[in-house]
């Protein structure tokens, strides 16, 4: 396990770090996730295996500190995340990330350009969403006030998304949680969408083929962005259907073609609905 200071406070983000030649990798989780849980089967898939890579958590979650003082800003944990990229020795990383940590991408992208040289974003939130009370995800946990959430409303929250998913939801701090789940139904500004349409480097964006049409796709690959769709998963990809993820991510960030592969299709699908 590695780890920097990214606040001025010297609150740390860390990370678990696999060696190997550069370009350096970067896998960023989502909500109420962990990036060494969600990721490691497929970083060392042997499609993926090979490069440097860092399974980080964001400030707030997982094996990172948990500061209340801390305004988990998507453009908080964008300027958070760089700090500690930049403390790693990274330049021009190929950024894989899920859901919540998606966003976070394009807005380091959009702010830190010289951290990223290329994103795979993993049915990431591109739009603001409604608040929805008695849901799961960031719309049901950001329904709540931070005093109600603190109150109770995390055991609610528990109680709903499941074991799966509460197994490294649980790992992050109640302010952190509900604070990103507000600022991530908010979203930036301008959108993530909006940021992700103008970025100039390599994009690809994957979402579950079941879930039918991404919104917008025309617009994000007429700006260059590779809209992929996997089979037999739901949002949580790398869960699902590794072997697909593993195919569909080698491709993408060595600018290969995409061919089904029929053995790649099986039913597989975790427990936990959404981590965003």
């Amino acid at each position: 396990m590695r780890d920097a200071a990214v606040t001025p406070e010297g609150d740390r983000i860390r990370w678990v770090e696999l060696p190997g030649q550069e370009p350096p990798r970067v896998y960023v989780h989502g909500l109420g996730a962990t990036s060494p849980a969600y990721f490691t089967q497929v970083a060392v898939h042997p499609l993926l295996a090979g490069h440097r890579s860092l399974l980080i958590d964001l400030l707030g979650h997982g094996i990172s500190d948990r500061p209340v003082s801390f305004d988990y800003t998507l453009e908080a944990h964008a300027d958070a995340l760089a700090e500690a990229l930049t403390a790693a020795g990274v330049t021009g990383a190929e950024l894989i990330a899920h859901s919540m940590g998606g966003s976070v991408a394009v807005v380091l992208a959009a702010r830190h350009p010289r951290l990223v040289s290329r994103l795979v974003l993993v049915d990431a939130n591109l739009d603001p969403i409604p608040r929805a009370p008695g849901s799961s995800g960031s719309s049901g946990i950001a329904a709540y006030t931070e005093q109600q959430f603190l109150a109770g409303g995390w055991e609610e929250v528990r109680d709903r998304v499941g074991p799966h998913w509460w197994s490294t939801m649980r790992l992050a701090g109640r302010e952190a949680l509900h604070r990103s789940a507000v600022h991530l139904v908010r979203g930036s500004v301008p959108t993530m969408r909006e940021l992700l349409l103008d970025l100039k480097i390599p994009r690809t964006f994957l979402l579950p083929e079941a879930d039918g049409p991404l919104p917008g796709t025309d617009a994000l690959t007429a700006s260059g962005v590779s809209v992929v769709a996997v089979p037999d998963c739901g949002h949580n990809i790398m869960l699902d259907n590794p072997e697909a993820f593993a195919r569909v991510t080698a491709a993408a960030l060595t600018d290969q073609e995409l061919d089904q592969d029929p053995s790649e299709r099986r039913p597989r699908r975790s427990p936990a609905a959404a981590c965003r």
